[in-house]
């Protein structure tokens, strides 16, 4: 209900989902109102994912009601609801690279006649709907131009074009839309997002940056454990508040720092190159630190971590990872003692088809049996371990990794390179995509690792992380990577400043 007491626009009461045993929502409640950004929130496994997919109309509720402006609400499927007016923009931007702009913004509603396309009012139309999330006075991509050559601002833009385009929205849901963002196309699609509801369209809007949910979210409601907690306005809510609502607990300290001792030099880098990226990176990282690379997407950081690890080539420089000179292959560094989370979870971190068991215990199944064979009990012992260490919330070691949300995922990965017990950890994005409660774990594992002597090589766009678990950090511009400097002498604006060139 709104201020005087009137329905909302998307009005949702008692609504519960199971998966077998398991209670995904139970009696949830979520009142939206026109013309307004509303935030969804809660930590990773609070049923935020579940409740999106019913009222996107990729899964049905068992029991609840739902109202979508005064009338019952209950889509098959998400062609209904678009055709109800509830359009949903995933985390990942879901594009046919293959395809043109034009054809992904129409993708099942392309005009024409006797399967002929019209060509010319598939650009009319495909422009229209473009037009409407562009930043006034930005200028049309090119929509003849493949969609997987753009980049993920541009990729983001096309996903809320097709959104707009293919009804009358009046609801319009993102999911953690700025993850894969910059801070410049983050403000872009803040700007987008702002026009949309001067028009009068709702956004339920998920994210767990709580800084930019507090500058674009007039409302909130918080989930956990699958229930409903709190419904309220942000003005007047601090960070404390919604982090203590999300967690079940007061979060004192998120950033913490043990003593760390900078022992041996354990990787050395001197102006290597990649194939394409990085042109030029130098820098030493010893036992015992984290350093962190900051940058903007494209920069090159993730390349220069692949080239380290052996996944991409290195074209030229020196390389020294702990005694050993030069390039060398994945399977030789973790061999080594070096481990890659990948940035990439759903392509290169996950098998999403097996088990929790089997991605944290795969690459390494010594002790795990005898005589080349794998104890499925002593599998799942050593799993269960890292899934409570890592407060995973999962059925247990034999539920499919597929079946998670994309914050216990990334608790995975992370699991597998502590099961390996490596001394340098490569981290790409480590906490991409994990809840604030869920950060703080993670940040505490990095700091006991960096204590015990591990050294950490850090990237992250999330620029307040670096600062509060990093000892020293470079900046990435355009494939080149600046000298490392410590973290209390820099700021947010000044990494900013650098990172742009």
């Amino acid at each position: 209900m709104n201020a005087s007491g009137a329905p909302g626009l998307l009005e949702v009461a008692g609504l519960s989902k199971s998966f077998g045993a398991t209670k995904a929502l139970d009696d949830v409640q979520l009142s939206l109102q026109a013309g307004e950004v509303h935030a969804l929130l809660g930590e990773n496994g609070a049923g935020k994912s579940t409740l999106l997919k019913i009222l996107a109309g990729t899964q049905r509720a068992d029991r609840g009601r739902l109202e979508l402006a005064g009338a019952p609400y209950a889509p098959s499927s998400p062609q209904q609801a678009q055709a109800l007016g509830v359009a949903f923009v995933s985390q990942e931007p879901a594009l046919c690279p293959d395809l043109s702009v034009a054809e992904n913004i129409l993708l099942g509603a392309l005009p024409g006649r006797i399967g002929i396309v019209d060509r010319v009012e598939s650009r009319r139309r495909a422009g229209a709907a473009l037009a409407q999330v562009l930043p006034e006075g930005a200028a049309l991509p090119d929509l003849a131009q493949r969609a997987g050559d753009l980049g993920q601002g541009d990729r983001q833009l096309v996903c809320l074009a097709r959104a707009l385009a293919q009804s009358e929205c009046r609801i319009l849901i993102l999911d953690e839309p700025t993850s894969t963002l910059n801070s410049n196309e983050a403000e872009r699609l803040f700007a987008v997002v702002r026009e949309l509801t001067r028009r009068g369209i709702a956004v339920l809007y998920v994210s767990h940056f709580l800084e930019e949910v507090e500058r674009i979210a007039e409302r909130y409601t918080v989930l956990r454990d699958g229930r409903f907690v709190h419904a309220g306005e942000m003005r007047g809510t601090t960070r404390s508040d919604l982090v203590k609502l999300m967690a079940g607990r007061d979060v004192h300290e998120l950033f913490p720092r043990s003593a760390r001792t900078a022992g041996d030099v354990v990787l050395d880098l001197r102006e290597l190159c990649g194939e394409k990226l990085p042109i030029s990176a130098s820098l030493t990282l010893r036992k015992g630190e984290v350093l962190g690379i900051a940058g903007l997407l494209g920069a090159g950081r993730s390349e220069l971590l692949r080239a380290i690890f052996g996944l991409d080539a290195v074209k030229g420089g020196a390389l020294r990872v702990k005694a050993v000179l030069g390039a060398a292959s994945p399977a030789r560094r973790l061999a080594d003692g070096v481990g890659l989370l990948s940035e990439d979870r759903k392509g290169e971190g996950l098998a999403e088809g097996l088990s929790l068991g089997d991605n944290i215990t795969l690459s390494k199944l010594d002790g795990l049996g005898s005589f080349g064979l794998v104890s499925p009990a002593r599998r799942a012992a050593v799993a269960r371990g890292y899934l409570e260490r890592l407060g995973v919330r999962a059925r247990g070691p034999e539920q499919l990794a597929r079946d998670l949300s994309g914050g216990n995922q990334q608790k995975i990965c992370f699991a597998r390179l502590l099961y390996h017990g490596l001394d340098v950890l490569l981290l790409d994005e480590p906490t991409r995509g994990v809840d604030v409660g869920s950060r703080a774990d993670l940040y505490r594992i990095i700091d006991e690792l960096a204590a015990r002597g591990n050294a950490v090589l850090m990237v992250s766009s999330y620029l307040p992380e670096l600062l509060g678990i990093c000892d020293r950090i470079a900046v990435m511009v355009r494939g080149t990577l600046g000298a490392a400097r410590p973290a209390n002498e820099l700021s947010e604006h000044a990494l900013l400043l650098e990172a742009t060139g």
